[in-house]
């Protein structure tokens, strides 16, 4: 493997960094202490510039080369989420309730090693934007940096973004052209009914039953509506209703996702949910109230910024280990956002097989750090000659 013999030399260091980060997790938009820890990290590099504040706690860097040339981002979020941790590792979150598990700490350490090495070589043309970006897990925290004018602001030409990947071995990277993430959206109904006495249920009007049936329904959008060749995920994943086991519940509320790659699919789902849950409702001589909000689009890569791409990555980690038809995933990310705005690509970064991500066993590899950063700096050695 290729790695920069330079950002090998301080692999160690952002062992440290990612280490800190992990023990230390924040949700959501309240990075504050991540994004200090990232502020000062760059101020010790020597980034050219420093704007904090976007997206609440979200930070771009700039870093100059030498001459004119184009602005490229490069992305890592910064968010944990509401998990207890049971890695036992000496780092482990030191904060109840809350872990890093889904490898946004070592995202961030990536994008760390790509800075420190970058600002001093600087053996590029145009800038880079180093884009630190609060709650991807949460409320799309990418969208909220989109909206604000990153974009245009900073004048980004195009947009990188690597996620760390517990399928796949060690150092690997894996791309396809096209969708590579599914959009995803939330629903929630609430079935009402006539509560009462459990021994009188003909006195009652049952939401639960109607519930249900429901619920059963719903595959139906799967099996039965849609096209076969076209993928979607409808899932209940929440049920909730009643309060003893001898009392009929007024109401009862489920909900879930739905996961498409295209918008076909999207408005269906959406209209064939609330249809069946009203007619499902209606026919125990019930109502039911149906929220359908749409989330993160479908992740699309721009296929000339995945070939270009993945000629850095195999020059960083070798021809057997660069995967550029991946299957699409029906996880979703909110990078999406900024590659709605402009031509980039998202990648898996392997690091050997182990828990899955939000899982409460999960740790981000650290061995695999200096290869993102790696593949970080030589994309905009390549991209910026």
């Amino acid at each position: 493997m290729a790695v920069i013999n330079r950002i090998a030399g301080f692999a160690e260091e952002m062992a440290g960094w990612r280490r800190h980060i992990h023990m230390h997790p924040e949700l959501a938009l309240d990075c504050h202490e991540t994004a200090a820890f990232v502020v000062k990290r760059l101020r010790e590099f020597g980034v050219d510039e420093i704007h904090e504040g976007i997206a609440k706690t979200g930070v771009v860097a700039i870093i100059n080369g030498q001459g004119a040339g184009p602005c490229t981002g490069l992305r890592a979020d910064m968010d944990a989420l509401p998990m207890q941790e049971e890695t036992g590792a000496e780092w482990a979150s030191k904060v109840d309730g809350k872990m890093h598990a889904c490898g946004h700490d070592g995202h961030t350490a990536m994008l760390l090693g790509a800075a420190k090495y970058l600002s001093e070589t600087r053996n590029f043309k145009g800038r880079v934007a180093l884009i630190f970006q609060p709650a991807e897990e949460a409320i799309g925290g990418g969208r909220i940096m989109v909206e604000e004018g990153m974009m245009e602001r900073f004048r980004i030409d195009e947009v990188y973004a690597i996620h760390t990947d517990s399928f796949a071995q060690a150092g690997e990277l894996r791309t396809c052209a096209g969708p590579i993430m599914a959009a995803v959206d939330e629903w929630e109904i609430t079935v009402k009914g006539v509560g009462g006495h459990a021994a009188y249920p003909h006195a009652c009007k049952d939401p639960m039953i109607a519930a249900m049936q429901t619920g059963l329904a719903l595959q139906t959008i799967v099996a039965r509506n849609a096209n076969p060749i076209d993928p979607i995920v409808v899932s209940v994943t929440q049920f909730h209703g009643g309060t003893a086991s001898n009392i009929i519940a007024d109401e009862v509320k489920l909900s879930g996702t739905v996961r498409t790659f295209s918008e076909t699919n999207r408005d269906l789902a959406e209209r064939r949910i609330g249809e069946i849950a009203r007619a499902q409702a209606e026919s125990f001589e019930m109502s039911a109230d149906v929220v359908y909000e749409r989330s993160y689009p479908a992740t699309v890569n721009h296929a000339a910024q995945v070939e270009k791409s993945a000629k850095v990555a195999r020059e960083v980690v070798g021809d057997d280990l660069v995967i550029t038809d991946l299957p699409p995933e029906m996880g979703a990310e909110d990078f999406s956002y900024m590659l709605n705005e402009r031509p980039g690509a998202f990648y898996f970064l392997g690091q050997g097989l182990g828990p899955s991500v939000h899982h409460p066993e999960f740790d981000f590899n650290d061995e695999v750090a200096p290869i993102g950063a790696s593949f970080f700096a030589r994309l905009i050695e390549t991209l910026h000659r």
